[in-house]
């Protein structure tokens, strides 16, 4: 059932790993850390303020107006002003 060459369970054969293999592995890996690192950035309590600063970066000072015009007052239960 062995050929002598495994050593467990999660043995892998480095050197039959094709060229898609490693560009693959290497992919999911460089994923995997830039998701833990923004994971990290975003939900660190002393990055809040940064993070807030640039919430309208996209849209602007219009965007930020759009948002407070049109936003719905949960004391008038959704009808405008």
């Amino acid at each position: 059932m062995s050929n002598g060459n495994e050593t467990g369970y999660f043995y892998t054969d480095w050197a039959a790993l094709t060229v898609n293999d490693w560009v693959g592995m290497i992919v999911t890996i460089t994923v995997a850390v830039v998701l833990v690192v923004a994971y990290l950035l975003v939900f660190n309590p002393k990055n809040k303020e940064q993070l807030e600063s640039q919430r309208y970066l996209v849209d602007g000072p219009e965007g930020e107006e759009f948002l407070v015009e049109n936003s719905t007052d949960t004391s008038t239960h959704g009808e405008k002003k």
